[in-house]
């Protein structure tokens, strides 16, 4: 005669694990992403100050500025004097940033994207050119507004380092 066990047999324990496996995944991939959302919502990016760069505001240097880029290129975000400007360098396009979404961090800032304004300023008259060893980008700030340059140094291939 064959007695019955009452403790689960292997291919019973082989499904409840695939199960509890499947469950696990389920919750996992469903939980996590909204977890990393959440993480980059309040995290700030590190900007990284550009060395070797040129700004002119009206065919004139600014007595103080600086130029930040992250790791996204074509990103810059410009200080010039108390101002925080977003420039999409791609996309032709300026953004005005509030200056207390920004926090100094040494040489670099923290500023994150979610910061950004929805509508850019209007940036008529923008131009950029390849002079070898730096691209130059020119744009008026408005429509009768101040011109502002940037001379950002080019890779040995030619490509924009930011």
């Amino acid at each position: 005669m064959i007695q019955k066990s009452s403790q689960p047999s292997r291919a019973q324990w082989k499904t409840k694990s695939v199960l509890a496996a499947l469950a696990l995944l389920f919750f996992a991939t469903g939980a996590l992403p909204l977890h990393a959302r959440a993480q980059a919502v309040d995290k700030k990016s590190l900007w990284k100050s550009v060395p070797f760069a040129i700004v002119k505001f009206n065919d004139d240097a600014p007595k103080s500025w600086n130029m930040y880029h992250s790791e996204k290129k074509g990103l810059l975000l410009l200080h010039l004097w108390k101002r925080y400007l977003l420039l999409d360098v791609k996309g032709e396009e300026v953004f005005e940033i509030d200056p207390q979404t920004v926090k100094p961090a040494g040489d670099d800032v923290e500023w994150s994207l979610t910061d950004k304004p929805e509508q850019p300023i209007e940036t008529p008259e923008w131009k950029t050119r390849d002079l070898v060893s730096v691209e130059r980008i020119r744009f008026r700030l408005g429509k009768n507004g101040y011109i502002l340059e940037l001379q950002i140094p080019l890779q040995a291939n030619g490509k924009p380092m930011y």
